[in-house]
């Protein structure tokens, strides 16, 4: 048994949209008690720190609607069904980014928002990075901005708040480690 488990009672799907599904599920609690929880599903993400051979990282700039603004991010994307995250990596960091990679490296995956969402998110690194010859599309619906920042540069960016996201903040202090 799981610590702390709750067990499932009935689940009821009050929305299905093409990226998230909620549910609310009822549940028997660890002292026996029922409670209801709302809960968002999600396929999965990649994230892509990609760094430049005179150590830059590459990010970008897009307007978040949940937020109302526009944030700085690492390269991100959903993992599409019956996707691989590594290839999702690779396809995200050439639509997202004009780059491709033969070093493509599984850092480690975590969830985003584990108190409602069951979104996880799988972060790699690609370094080896080679602008594409021919560009990728990227989603009809997204606008991005590419940069190229230092280190102390994404830092800034997180005292300014440009940079908001958690992964992208995860992103840095791993990076931050790795480049010492």
């Amino acid at each position: 048994m799981k610590k702390f488990e709750e067990k499932t009672i009935q689940t009821e799907q009050k929305f299905k949209g093409r990226i998230i599904t909620l549910q609310v599920d009822d549940v028997e609690l660890p002292n026996g008690q029922t409670g209801k929880r709302e809960i968002v599903k999600h396929p999965g993400a990649v994230a892509v720190i990609a760094i430049t051979e005179d150590k830059k990282i590459i990010l970008v700039e897009q307007y978040r609607k949940a937020l109302e603004r526009s944030i700085i991010e690492i390269p991100a994307g959903k993992i599409e069904p019956n996707e691989a995250p590594e290839l999702t990596a690779l396809r995200e960091l050439e639509e997202e980014t004009g780059y491709t990679t033969d070093k493509l490296q599984y850092i480690q995956s975590f969830a985003t928002s584990p108190g409602f969402a069951d979104e996880i998110i799988h972060l790699y690194l690609a370094e080896n990075i080679v602008e594409l010859e021919e560009k990728v599309d990227m989603d009809e619906d997204e606008f991005v901005e590419l940069m190229h920042v230092s280190l102390n540069e994404m830092e800034s960016m997180i005292d300014r708040k440009e940079i908001y996201d958690a992964k992208t903040a995860f992103a840095f202090l791993w990076v931050k480690n790795y480049l010492k």
